[in-house]
């Protein structure tokens, strides 16, 4: 039984083997696992596009005039969901550059697949309320991330 459901919009050409592959299975197998380790089912939208496109989604909504390698947009910050039990909630929208996960998956030396988890992970936990504006959060957020994809397989080089 899925945890979450997952509507995935590739605006680019799928950058993972094989090409031809359909990208929902990957980003599900990812974001099941991110949810079933910290507990919490829902619907959440990933749209998977281009440098051009998340730059501009960041100077529109983070005043930020530069691309970036992912984007949270959680539907419900800061706001309890009367009854968790009855209700798939809508987590939010994850937005992740292609073009950045590949210049970045090259540079920290593994593979594009691994890169691509990461920030998919990366922007769950920031739909469900994981930060990195500390060191105490940065340390949790970023040891649940290490966590997750090591249990999907998907350990650093």
């Amino acid at each position: 039984m899925n945890r979450l459901s997952i509507d995935v919009t590739c605006e680019v050409e799928w950058p993972l083997d094989p090409p031809n592959a359909d990208p929902q299975a990957f980003v599900e197998r990812v974001l099941e696992a991110a949810a079933e380790r910290i507990g919490v089912r829902g619907e959440v939208s990933v749209l998977l596009v281009d440098d051009g496109a998340i730059h501009e989604l960041n100077r529109t909504y983070r005043q930020v005039d530069r691309p970036t390698d992912v984007l949270s947009f959680p539907m419900n910050e800061g706001v309890a969901l009367a009854d968790p039990d009855d209700v798939d909630p809508i987590l939010g929208d994850i937005v992740v550059s292609v073009d950045r996960a590949r210049d970045q998956a090259g540079a920290y030396g593994h593979s594009l697949a691994r890169e691509m988890a990461f920030l998919l992970v990366h922007g769950f936990l920031h739909l469900n309320g994981f930060d990195h504006e500390d060191e105490a959060g940065e340390r949790e957020m970023f040891g649940l991330q290490e966590e997750i994809l090591l249990g999907i397989g998907l350990a650093r080089s």
